[in-house]
């Protein structure tokens, strides 16, 4: 499989959750941070969740995702904050 082939098929509706520190401010970074590579995502379906300890908090963000590029470009974004510990 070349770098340029996935399994997707795109559009395609595609779940990303972000780890990161429970800050006030963390979950409105990140929508801000997904928006700008998927203007139609919907912030009011965001779903968080804190963790045990309440350290952490994981918000999830379904995009309409258009290309693996598009894909990528978000996932590059998203690891390179300094709040985010981990995206999936």
């Amino acid at each position: 499989m070349s770098e340029e082939e996935t399994l997707l098929q795109f559009p395609t509706d595609f779940p990303v959750k972000i780890m990161g520190e429970r800050r006030d401010d963390f979950a409105q970074a990140m929508v801000d941070l997904v928006l700008r590579h998927a203007p139609d995502f919907r912030a009011e379906t965001v779903e968080m969740r804190a963790s045990s300890g309440g350290n952490y908090l994981s918000v999830t963000c379904v995009v309409r995702a258009t290309s693996k590029a598009q894909l990528d470009a978000l996932y590059r974004e998203i690891t390179a904050h300094p709040w985010v510990k981990m995206a999936l």
